[in-house]
């Protein structure tokens, strides 16, 4: 299976040499659970896309630092072919900003929380196991990074797992597209790193409690078997 990553942010050029970017990420994460994936990356954020939708057997939107709402020249074409995937049920899997951005280019509505910064590990309870989740769980615990939040869902899709501090973490839409607000994707370093970096933004508060939660268990790896199990099925 081949998936193509649409690369919608560079990682801090502080890190990057220590931790590589988000296609390479990805990639060690998803080929621990199939190492015959192969991934291509699109730089949508500069204008690069696939030359034809079935260039590759599935798709992978990663997460940004920009709000799906800003007013920057690269997100409608970028919105414009989400929905394009969504018409051809091309399947598809959106991280973060991906996941905003997969309900917001179908309908639904993405916004600043006024429950603020998430950073750190957080906790979701699973409300629906789908058939295609092998080895479901009733919890399940990963790194986040953000203050926006998907506030109503688009038509046709249904929450798989929840929080108080994140109502709508995991999305199913029809049977193609499966999302996620957190990070399989993130490690336990790259977060604290990130921490360090956006103390500021994040607020001293806010980092202390995110380090402390890096005590806490991540599961990342079901959530990849998850990943590829959707993209399989």
């Amino acid at each position: 299976m081949k998936i193509g990553v649409l690369k919608t942010d560079d990682v801090r050029e502080q890190l990057v040499g220590e931790f590589g970017e988000y296609p390479e990420m990805f990639a060690q994460l998803l080929r621990a659970q199939d190492p015959d994936l192969e991934f291509v990356t699109y730089e949508v954020q500069r204008g690069h896309y696939p030359g034809h939708i079935d260039e590759v057997d599935a798709y992978l939107i990663t997460g940004s630092k920009t709000g799906v709402y800003e007013d920057k020249p690269w997100i409608p074409p970028l919105m414009d072919f989400v929905r394009e995937l969504h018409r051809a049920k091309k399947p598809t899997i959106g991280i973060c900003f991906g996941h905003q951005l997969i309900a917001h280019a179908l309908g639904g509505q993405t916004s600043k929380s006024d429950k603020g910064w998430g950073i750190g590990v957080h906790s979701y309870e699973v409300q629906e196991t789908p058939a295609w989740m092998s080895e479901p769980r009733d919890s399940f615990s990963l790194l986040v990074s953000h203050q926006d939040q998907v506030e109503k869902l688009p038509p046709g899709a249904r929450v798989l797992a929840s929080s108080d501090f994140c109502p709508m973490a995991m999305v199913q839409v029809d049977d193609h597209m499966l999302t996620f607000q957190a990070h399989p994707e993130f490690t336990k370093p790259y977060s604290r790193s990130l921490m360090d970096l956006r103390r500021e933004a994040f607020g001293e508060d806010v980092v202390t409690k995110g380090k402390a939660s890096l005590e806490n268990d991540i599961h990342e790896s079901a959530v990849a078997r998850w990943m590829v199990e959707f993209l399989r099925k």
